[in-house]
């Protein structure tokens, strides 16, 4: 279980980022895999969701997770459900004391945001995609609709491919600068001709700048070298494998004392 210092430092909460170590799963899904989407044993699934809320300290009935689409679109949680009736959403934001929201992620970069001081949080799958059509400022803005302030968001960015990992073609490279040359800022030369990395945490980092956010941090992990610790879509990918687990990523309210 990886932690935030910035999120631990803001109180009030517990959070944390998983890796793929300590659950039931076998073969490719090994260990810790906690999607009920990637086709492993869905009795296995809940038990290693089980044990990943356990290590936290924070209930099972209390995590709700998505029907990810790589959209832009947010729900505000307000009681939980069922993963047969998730919704189809990206980011969720709630201000109830006893909901935990998770994001599952291979690649992509599961964003965790908390104003202690509003009491709200929020999380974010955001892959190029999401991050691109908008889903951070989604996020926020459904925050600030709960009584939470840009300024006083902490928001970090958990493991994710970095831009030494992640290698990408000429019509992904002109889409974004399609949508502001500055974006060229987020790019270098790859090895092969008509290619390019892209760095995504930096790409959410600079979004969340501009959206005026207090406390930005980059775990700076990158789940396609490490194989050990990370599930990875592109590493499976590039292996030619068909299934891969999934990262969970979570954050819930601290309830009140006498809660």
């Amino acid at each position: 279980m990886i932690k935030s210092e910035m999120l631990e430092k803001t109180g009030g909460t517990k959070h944390g980022y998983c890796t793929r170590q300590g659950g039931g799963s076998q073969g490719a899904f090994a260990s810790l895999n906690c999607g009920y989407g990637s086709g492993d044993d869905q009795n296995i699934v809940r038990s290693n969701r089980a044990w990943a809320m356990n290590q936290l300290g924070l209930q099972e009935h209390s995590l709700v997770t998505a029907y990810q689409t790589h959209s832009a679109n947010i729900t505000v949680v307000t009681k939980t459900w069922s993963p047969e009736a998730a919704p189809k959403v990206d980011g969720m934001v709630s201000q109830i004391p006893g909901i935990t929201l998770g994001i599952l992620t291979a690649d992509c970069a599961p964003v965790l945001f908390v104003d202690s001081v509003a009491g709200v949080i929020g999380a974010a799958h955001a892959g190029w995609r999401g991050a691109k059509d908008g889903v951070l400022g989604r996020t926020l803005e459904a925050m600030t609709a709960l009584g939470a302030k840009a300024e006083r968001v902490t928001a970090v960015v958990g493991p994710c491919i970095q831009q030494e990992s992640y290698e990408v073609s000429d019509s992904f490279y002109d889409a974004f600068l399609a949508d502001d040359t500055a974006n060229q800022d987020f790019f270098i030369p790859s090895d092969r001709p008509k290619h390019h990395r892209f760095d995504l945490p930096g790409y959410i980092m600079a979004a969340l700048n501009r959206y005026s956010v207090g406390t930005i941090e980059s775990l700076k992990l990158d789940t396609y070298t490490d194989e050990d610790r990370f599930f990875s879509y592109r590493r499976t990918t590039h292996h030619q494998e068909k299934q891969y687990g999934r990262l969970l990523s979570v954050i819930a309210l601290d309830p009140p004392q006498n809660f």
